[in-house]
C-alpha cells in the first residue's frame, strides 16, 4: 500500500499519522485488514518495531482493532466525507465583534514598505546596541532568581513601585502601586477600557487626528466616534459635545500625528469638563519622555484632582518594540474592574521580562538609556529636517515639534492622487513614504507625510531626504 512519511519526527510517529489520514480519507475502509507487521516493515524499509509501535497508538486512539490471531482491522468509525477549508472571508462572521474586526481599515501600515532601503517608518524606538547587550544580562539574572509561576494580574510588585518612583520624577505624577496595572503595551490598554469601560453604542472622544490603532480596537468593540479637532494647543475642548461621551481619548504631551502640545488652560478645560459631566479620559503618553528642547511635560494625570484620568505609558517605545510591557495608572474608582478584565484576557503579562525590566529601572540602566536615545534622536532628527529644507524647499511644510519619533510634512498643492503616486514612486526608488491620512476618519483637506526617523543613521536620512527631493522632481505637484 502507498504511504507517504512526511519526514517530522520519530519515524512511528510519521507512520501513526500516515496511517491514521488513510483512515480518515477512505483509502482504508471500514473493516479492511491492516498489512502484517514483518510486511509492511519491509515495504517501508522500516523497522518492524517501528510498525508495532504506530500499530499500537492507532489502537489505543480507537482506529484499529486487533483480532487474535488474524491481524489488525480498521474500526468502523462513521466518518463523514472530508470537508474543504472555507476560505475565511465568504463565511458569514461568527460574532458582532468579528464583523465589525472585518471593516476595519489596513492593519499593515507597518509593513507596506517591508526591505526598502531608506523606510522612514515612524513608531519604533531607536536602536541602540547597547541596550541588546545589557537587556540580555537583565534577562539572564531574572531568569536565574525569579520564580517560575504565574505572576499576579497587577504585576510585578517591584516593577509597579519602580515605575511609580519614575513617573513622581519625570512626570509629575504621583501614583500608588495599588492604582497601577502592567499590561502587554498600548494596544492591550485601549482593549481593557473597552471591556471595562463600554458596550455596544457609547460614544467615545477621538483627537482628530488620532492614533489609528486606538480606533481600531475600540470600532472593533462597537464604539460610536466623536471626532474633536485639534490645533496647535491639543484638543479643541469648545467642541466636546454637551452630551457626555462615556469616554475621551488624548495624547496632551504630544499629540499624535501632528505633535502639538496641549496648553495649560486646554488641559484645566478638558479637566473641569470629565468632572462635570462623570466621563473618563484616556492619556496615552506614549513618547512623553522624549523631548529634545528642555525637561519633559508634566503629564495631564498630575492636574487631575478628580481621578478621571486613566494614564497609559509603554516601554515599547522607549526600549524595543518587542518589549510587549506597558502600564496604566487607574482612577481608584475603576482598579478592580480593570484588574478582573486583564486577569479574563491573559490572566498577567510575563514575570521575568517584569523582573528585568524592574532591576534594570532601579539600576539606573532604564534612564541612562532615555539620556542616550534622546541625544541620538536629536541629532537624527536635526538631519531629516536639515535634508528637508535642502531637498525639499518650499514643497513642503514642515510642523515644528521638537518631540517623538517622527516629523509632519505638509505636500503642498498636492491632492490626495497624487500623493498617493509619489509614494508608490519613492517606494519604486527604495523610499519608504508613510501618509497622514489614515489617522483621520475623514480625510485631511490636504495630504501629508509622516517622517519617522528612529530606524536609519544620519547618513541614511541625509541620502533618503535627497531621494526624497528627486521624488518630488519626478511627481510634482502639479501633472505633467
Amino acid at each position: 500500500m502507498f504511504l507517504d512519511l512526511d519526514g517530522d519526527g520519530p519515524q512511528y510517529a510519521q507512520l501513526t499519522r500516515a496511517l491514521k489520514g488513510a483512515i480518515l480519507d477512505g483509502r482504508m475502509a471500514a473493516g479492511a485488514r491492516l498489512p502484517p507487521t514483518r510486511e509492511l516493515a519491509q515495504e517501508l524499509e522500516v523497522s518492524r518495531t517501528t510498525v508495532l509501535a504506530a500499530y499500537e497508538q492507532l489502537r489505543a486512539e480507537g482506529f484499529i482493532n486487533g483480532r487474535v490471531g488474524s491481524g489488525s482491522y480498521v474500526t468502523r468509525l462513521q466518518i463523514a466525507p472530508a470537508l474543504q477549508p472555507a476560505d475565511g472571508e465568504t463565511v458569514p462572521p461568527a460574532s458582532r465583534y468579528a464583523e465589525r474586526a472585518r471593516r476595519l481599515r489596513n492593519r499593515g501600515i507597518a509593513g507596506m514598505h517591508h526591505g526598502l532601503r531608506y523606510d522612514l517608518l515612524y513608531g519604533d524606538p531607536v536602536t541602540n546596541p547597547a541596550l541588546n547587550a545589557a537587556w540580555g544580562r537583565e534577562l539572564s539574572r531574572a531568569a536565574a532568581y525569579s520564580p517560575l509561576k504565574v505572576t499576579s494580574s497587577w504585576g510585578l510588585p517591584a516593577l509597579r513601585q519602580q515605575i511609580c518612583d519614575y513617573l513622581a520624577r519625570r512626570r509629575g505624577v504621583q501614583a500608588r502601586p495599588e492604582n497601577l496595572l502592567i499590561v502587554t503595551g498600548t494596544q492591550q490598554a485601549y482593549a481593557l477600557c473597552a471591556r471595562a469601560l463600554l458596550d455596544e453604542g457609547d460614544t467615545v472622544v477621538l483627537e482628530e487626528p488620532h492614533y489609528f490603532g486606538a480606533h481600531h480596537v475600540l470600532d472593533a468593540h462597537g464604539a460610536n466616534f466623536l471626532p474633536v479637532r485639534t490645533d496647535d494647543d491639543g484638543l479643541i475642548c469648545s467642541d466636546l459635545p454637551d452630551v457626555p461621551p462615556k469616554l475621551i481619548s488624548v495624547t496632551p504631551s504630544h499629540q499624535f500625528p501632528t505633535g502639538a502640545v496641549m496648553s495649560l488652560p486646554r488641559r484645566l478645560e478638558l479637566l473641569r469638563y470629565a468632572a462635570s459631566k462623570h466621563c473618563w479620559i484616556v492619556e496615552d503618553d506614549y513618547d512623553g519622555e522624549l523631548r529634545y528642547d528642555g525637561h519633559p511635560l508634566a503629564a495631564l494625570r498630575s492636574l487631575d484632582e478628580s481621578d478621571r484620568v486613566i494614564y497609559v505609558g509603554t516601554f515599547s517605545k522607549t526600549l524595543f518594540g518587542a518589549l510587549r510591557l506597558g502600564y496604566m495608572v487607574l482612577p481608584t474608582a475603576l482598579c478592580n474592574d480593570f484588574n478582573t478584565a486583564k486577569y479574563l484576557i491573559d490572566m498577567s503579562s510575563p514575570g521575568i521580562e517584569q523582573a528585568a525590566l524592574a532591576h534594570f529601572m532601579e539600576s539606573g540602566g532604564f534612564e541612562r538609556h532615555l539620556r542616550h536615545a534622546r541625544r541620538e534622536l536629536k541629532t537624527r532628527r536635526e538631519a531629516l529636517i536639515e535634508g528637508l529644507r535642502r531637498h525639499a524647499g518650499d514643497r513642503v511644510q514642515i510642523v515644528h515639534s521638537p518631540a517623538g519619533m517622527h516629523v509632519v510634512a505638509w505636500l503642498n498643492g498636492y491632492d490626495h492622487a497624487r500623493a498617493e503616486a509619489l509614494i508608490a514612486y519613492a517606494h519604486d526608488r527604495g523610499l519608504g513614504l508613510h501618509p497622514i491620512a489614515p489617522h483621520y476618519l475623514a480625510p485631511p483637506s490636504r495630504p501629508g507625510l509622516l517622517l519617522g526617523y528612529c530606524n536609519l543613521s544620519t547618513t541614511e536620512l541625509r541620502e533618503a531626504m535627497r531621494l526624497f527631493g528627486e521624488c518630488l522632481a519626478a511627481v510634482p505637484a502639479a501633472a505633467g
